[in-house]
């Protein structure tokens, strides 16, 4: 064998990381050792403090250390991960690397990623910091895929009834149309309270709405529902409808996109049946990348819908004949390990951070947000409601006429363009019912922001405000 074919056989994939990168150990927190494949000179070592101190002043140089760990264009401030996340320094180098070594050593995928079929490690790593095991982890190429694999894949029959919202993104709505078209399922729709900035709302307004909806439909077979609305960016109290859920013997989907990297999740303590999400948001992961979530291989789904020999199809595998269902719904042939690993390599960041300490740094931030466009816009609509048990990371409003599409378009660009804040637009329907959709602005918080760049936003949205008004 020439020394070509010898070399990656000496890459054991977690022997190289160690050789190749600046590790950086983490005292106190949890001991771990973040492994770095950018050079020394791209990053600060002791970007972690060796401390949870919670004073002001520490806790800035914490989240600044957070903040360098990105390769954001400075004469931007980027607010809208709820579209797209950034790959923190190493996590890119990591991804750059591994496609180069992929490129190189193509006949040898095992001195990367570990003997195949390559994910067992990564799913491995990954799947604690979602408390759940590693059998119930899948990691998938998106929200979509997730929930496109779950929904196709149900042995649905006509008369089924699938019981959603009104404010679910296209990657679900789709997928049950689908449904509906293929076997004649119905579709029900739960009408959620919509915070507008003027009214009060609670947990218990959306776990009685989805109650209601339950006990006026019989033979419901799955609920689906978004953990945080894109629309608004409420959260809803997943674990409160999983549990009434399971009251009813129903499984539900939890499309997760925008809780992924955000929130501190622990699936098996909310109970659901599938939790489907996005590396590529607020994970920052690279795009075509996501975690699919399987309670205990779907077993309890054989109780919920014992009528159906198989209630779940695995619809898209090259491993359908294995023993486990996430492993046969993990391998789908040739995969892009590169990402695969960038996903796993910036989970590992974030659980060293602590996602209960990212949760909290991404709430704060939004609930400032939040106050600061109410006292500057006193009258705007604010979708977003600014209450602990319900609020995310994202922050939704309209100061104009809530029809006004063209002119928030145009205070987006501006905001862009004159001032540097990259935020988006969306729009939506209050009311199921209503005819004309609700338009808005949407802002995403993140740790990679500090109070500077809200206040510096909220400052600008009134000085462009005052001028377009």
């Amino acid at each position: 064998m020439n020394n070509i074919e010898q070399g990656p056989k000496s890459l054991n994939r977690r022997k190289f990381l160690k050789s190749t990168v600046a590790s950086v150990a983490v005292v106190g927190l949890g001991g771990s050792v973040l492994a770095d494949t950018a050079s020394a000179s791209e990053l600060d070592p002791d970007w972690l403090p060796h401390t949870h101190n919670t004073h002001n002043r520490h806790n800035r140089k914490f989240w600044k250390n957070v903040q360098k760990q990105f390769v954001l264009d400075k004469r931007t401030t980027y607010m809208n991960v709820g579209t797209t996340g950034s790959m923190p320094r190493h996590v890119l180098a990591g991804f750059n690397d591994n496609n180069k070594a992929v490129a190189k050593y193509p006949w040898d995928m095992d001195a990367r990623f570990g003997s195949w079929p390559y994910m067992s490690e990564m799913v491995a790593d990954v799947a604690p910091g979602f408390g759940a095991e590693a059998h119930e982890i899948v990691l998938s190429r998106n929200t979509t895929d997730g929930i496109c694999s779950i929904i196709n894949g149900l042995h649905f029959e006509e008369g089924d009834v699938i019981l959603t919202t009104h404010h679910e993104h296209m990657a679900a709505t789709t997928a049950m149309k689908i449904a509906k078209q293929r076997f004649g399922v119905k579709i029900v729709e739960v009408q959620l309270p919509v915070y507008t900035g003027f009214e009060t709302v609670t947990e218990e307004d959306y776990v009685e709405a989805f109650r209601t909806a339950l006990n006026k439909n019989p033979n419901v077979r799955l609920i689906v529902f978004s953990h945080i609305t894109y629309k608004t960016g409420t959260k809803l109290p997943a674990k409160r409808i999983c549990e009434l859920a399971t009251q009813y013997a129903v499984p539900t989907l939890v499309d997760g996109a925008h809780s992924i990297g955000m929130l501190d999740l622990d699936f098996h303590d909310m109970d659901c049946d599938f939790y489907v999400g996005s590396g590529h948001k607020w994970q920052c992961g690279p795009g075509a990348t996501g975690i699919l979530y399987v309670r205990d291989n779907a077993r309890r789904l054989n109780e919920y819908w014992s009528d159906r020999v198989n209630p779940l199809w695995i619809i898209n595998s090259s491993l359908s004949h294995a023993d486990y269902l996430c492993y046969q719904m993990q391998y789908i042939g040739n995969d892009n390990y590169p990402a695969k690993q960038a996903l796993v390599d910036s989970c590992k960041m974030w659980d060293d951070i602590g996602r209960a300490r990212i949760e909290k740094r991404v709430l704060d931030l939004s609930a400032l947000c939040k106050s600061l466009l109410a006292e500057a816009l006193p009258n705007a609509y604010i979708f977003s409601p600014n209450v602990e048990a319900l609020a995310s990371g994202l922050t939704t409003f309209n100061p104009f006429e809530l029809e006004e599409g063209e002119r928030l378009t145009e205070f987006r660009d501006r905001l862009r363009n004159h001032y540097g804040y990259i935020i988006r637009t969306t729009n939506f329907k209050l009311y199921k019912e209503d005819s004309a959709n609700t338009y808005a602005l949407r802002i995403s918080t993140h740790l990679f922001h500090d109070e500077k760049d809200v206040r510096g936003l909220v400052n600008v949205i009134k000085k462009l405000y005052k001028r377009m008004a």
